[in-house]
């Protein structure tokens, strides 16, 4: 209604569906019945949600009950993986992402266009660690996070698939959710290939399900494992990976109920470290008169004991 708003020459305010009420009452409500004829617009109101979330406008009740009304008649399944993707990277930019994704759990489109995510809700985790103990809710919360300390869609899109293996936990294991990690890697790709997401948003969100939990246990890795990380996200090639990491990690522990200001040094000590790992020169190993594969090996050496010294100096021994 409200960008049905006109104004004529005379600076007359044409106004046939009351959107100035609306503008007013910050409500986003469809003009007509025919809102139903292309399932897009659930998404688009999705979107539109979390673009002016921070105004203070939501959607109207009978607009979110005819989206639901499109959803429950099957509507979305006819929507091609390019505009879903499309709509969702849109989405991810807006100041509140997370709003987004409520939306469409909330008029059932989550579970039919991103059902990986839709099943992390009602699943438990240890209220010692997780006060808002339901995953879901803790992803929608991670992402809000995401979305204050990044700009990037691709952190913001990581983060929200950081605990997908969380929903392949079996009940009587619930709460706990050991290897969750490594085995979201699988729903990861699976969503990524459904809805064609670009090749490098996907491969930074299968590091960031595999590694975030090891990044959290940061001062109780060795230098040969921390720099074993480095070669695992391809950090050398892609050296933006590990302010990528240390910011979804950040995300990942300060997206809980009373942890939103936490600290987290475990992202300082992960970009120090690799720092200290990159410094170490390659022409020195070369110059020695390594050869091969031998450089490799050399180098490997020497950016773990370059690690070491700088983790006996500034990284805290564990408890």
């Amino acid at each position: 209604t409200i960008n049905a708003l006109a104004q004529d020459d005379n600076g007359e305010i044409i106004d046939p569906y009351n959107g100035l009420g609306d503008l007013q009452n910050r409500l986003l409500r469809h003009v007509s019945p025919a809102f139903g004829e292309d399932p897009l617009r659930v998404l688009r109101v999705a979107r539109f949600a979390a673009r002016y979330a921070h105004l203070g406008f939501r959607i109207a009740d009978e607009t979110l009950a005819l989206m639901r009304e499109m959803t429950h008649a099957g509507e979305l399944e006819h929507l091609t993986p390019e505009r879903v993707w499309k709509e969702t990277e849109s989405a991810l930019t807006t100041r509140n992402p997370q709003v987004f994704f409520q939306v469409l759990r909330d008029c059932g489109a989550l579970r039919v266009l991103f059902p990986e995510i839709d099943a992390l809700f009602g699943v438990p985790a240890p209220a010692k660690w997780h006060p808002e103990i339901d995953t879901g809710i803790h992803t929608l919360m991670t992402l809000s996070m995401a979305a204050m300390l990044s700009p990037q869609v691709d952190v913001r899109f990581a983060t929200l698939c950081h605990d997908l293996g969380k929903g392949l936990t079996p009940p009587e294991l619930w709460p706990r959710h050991h290897g969750h990690g490594p085995a979201g890697v699988k729903l990861v790709e699976q969503l990524c290939q459904r809805l064609r997401v670009p090749n490098e948003i996907r491969d930074l969100a299968r590091l960031v399900a595999e590694f975030h939990d090891l990044i959290h246990t940061f001062p109780m890795l060795n230098p040969k494992t921390i720099v074993k990380l480095f070669d695992s996200i391809d950090a050398w090639r892609k050296p933006q990976r590990v302010e990528q990491l240390a910011l979804t990690s950040e995300a990942d522990v300060r997206g809980r109920t009373g942890f939103e200001s936490a600290d987290y040094p475990q992202g300082r000590w992960l970009r120090e470290a690799w720092e200290v790992a990159q410094s170490v020169p390659t022409k020195a190993v070369v110059e020695a008169g390594f050869k091969g594969v031998e450089i490799r090996e050399e180098l490997t050496r020497r950016r773990i004991a370059a690690v070491a010294s700088w983790k006996e100096q500034r990284c805290p021994k564990p408890e």
